[in-house]
């Protein structure tokens, strides 16, 4: 026997994933056949290592535990860099999908996420300290979180002037 434990080791070792995960909505669907209903599970998941990087899957399973592995594999494929300017993100972003309009906006210093459901836990992931959202003309977790996603996709950061651009717009003389 190993240190301590179950007896048998307990399988092999699994590395540690490097990406917190949580689960937005599990869910039980059916599908309707010819022979009669067919039941499996939907899995939204949301992933990321609160330094800046965040993905969504939405994947179905005929077990749970499957639909959720499908679901963070999925995840890993579409994971976003989220822009950050002095702890918050850089300008007001506001995004549709479906009939759910996400609005995101930055926020000083020490207040925290003033966000609710899906985008608080999208913002959480992705390690946004501070920032408030409205949500508008829907509670769909899943269309939440991808609008969600598709403001994150909006964000740029500030551009700076450098000198060198300055000096570019100058006439040049010629003899």
């Amino acid at each position: 026997m190993g240190r301590g434990g179950r007896p048998g080791g307990g399988g092999p070792h699994r590395e540690p994933k490097e990406f917190e995960q949580k689960i937005l909505d599990l869910s039980r669907v059916t599908r309707v056949t010819a022979g009669g209903k067919r039941m499996s599970f939907r899995c939204t998941l949301v992933i990321g290592d609160k330094k800046g990087r965040v993905g969504l899957g939405v994947a179905k399973g005929a077990d749970v535990q499957v639909s959720i592995d499908k679901a963070y594999r999925q995840a890993k494929k579409k994971v976003l860099r989220v822009p950050m300017v002095h702890d918050t993100i850089p300008h007001p972003v506001k995004t549709k999908f479906g009939s759910a309009v996400v609005l995101l906006k930055p926020a000083p210093r020490g207040t925290g996420l003033k966000c609710g459901g899906a985008v608080r836990m999208v913002l959480e992931l992705a390690g946004v300290p501070n920032a408030s959202s409205k949500i508008m003309n829907s509670s769909n977790k899943i269309n939440l979180a991808k609008a969600t996603f598709e403001a994150i996709k909006a964000l740029r950061l500030p551009v700076k002037k450098t000198a060198s651009f300055a000096e570019a717009e100058k006439p040049v003389e010629t003899k």
